[in-house]
């Protein structure tokens, strides 16, 4: 059944003409380098339309997942698919994990405070995750690489870039988790405090704490976790070859928008810390940005 006729999922002729249009999404994103305009995170703005940060970032990051694996399920029996090679549910897999740990436990489960996210925000990822995932979708579900012939003679390939890909993610969930801990010292701080004055009913609150982590990567860079996210994602399309243009557009697509907003994070950190304790640190990638 279809969501949207001839869209969702797409047909091939659609499909193409998604896939194409999306290479050019970075045009879109040269605003973010005269703007500092990003209201999420520790740059949230006090707005009455703002929604808890926990409930938007999984409905803006759940979407990926969802329409790849929807059309998975659907297009092969269009194109009289009966089934997929191994490869394209390896790719669908590894995308899935990466956005069940990001839009679902990550949020929900293990972050302790998340800031209010703007509904701007909130549209764009959504928009974003609902596109790229049905690009990739698209192409995983048999309007690329469709038989076990395509994926002859690229099991090195597939073995490199499955290293690189969990590399990346290793790296990406355990910097995500250094700048967990920091608001986890903050809580039991606060516990503490609330405990001690007597203070009812802010023992489970988190108020905004920053820091500047020192762990890992944090030493060279002040966002080691979208460096590692952008290695994740040239993993994935190491493992679909250089013909896989989805995964390229995902990998060019996130690092215009993500570098532009790194830099505009180094420019806060700056502000409130100064210059002296960021010290060398680029950031976003090791030596270079």
């Amino acid at each position: 059944m279809a969501l949207v006729a001839s869209w969702l999922p797409p047909t091939r002729e659609h499909w193409e003409l998604i896939t194409y249009l999306w290479q050019f999404f970075p045009l879109f994103t040269v605003v973010q380098w005269f703007n500092d305009f990003y209201p999420q995170g520790k740059t949230s703005i006090p707005s009455r339309f703002n929604v808890p940060g926990k409930i938007a970032w999984a409905v803006m990051e759940t979407p990926g997942f969802v329409c790849l694996l929807y059309c998975m399920f659907t297009i092969p029996a269009t194109q009289g698919i009966e089934k997929l090679p191994a490869a394209n549910w390896l790719m669908a897999a590894l995308f899935s994990i990466h956005y069940i740990y990001r839009a679902i436990v990550s949020p929900l489960f293990l972050n302790p405070s998340m800031s209010p996210i703007h509904p701007f925000i909130l549209i764009s990822a959504f928009s974003f995750q609902v596109i790229n995932g049905t690009c990739i979708g698209g192409h995983l579900a048999g309007y690329g690489a469709s038989t076990q012939e395509d994926w002859a003679g690229a099991t090195t390939r597939i073995q490199v870039g499955l290293l690189i890909f969990l590399a990346g993610f290793i790296g990406n969930m355990w910097h995500d988790d250094e700048l967990r801990e920091i608001r986890r010292v903050a809580a039991r701080k606060q516990k503490q405090k609330a405990k001690v004055q007597g203070e009812k009913g802010k023992e489970g609150k988190v108020d905004k704490v920053y820091e500047v982590p020192e762990n890992g990567l944090f030493r060279l860079v002040l966002y080691p976790h979208f460096f590692c996210e952008w290695i994740e994602w040239c993993g994935f399309w190491v493992i679909g070859g250089w013909g896989c243009v989805p995964a390229r557009n995902f990998v060019i697509n996130e690092m215009t928008t993500m570098i532009p907003r790194a830099l505009s994070g180094k420019r806060w950190y700056i502000q409130r810390f100064g210059k002296e304790k960021i010290g060398s640190r680029r950031a976003v990638i090791p030596g270079l940005i």
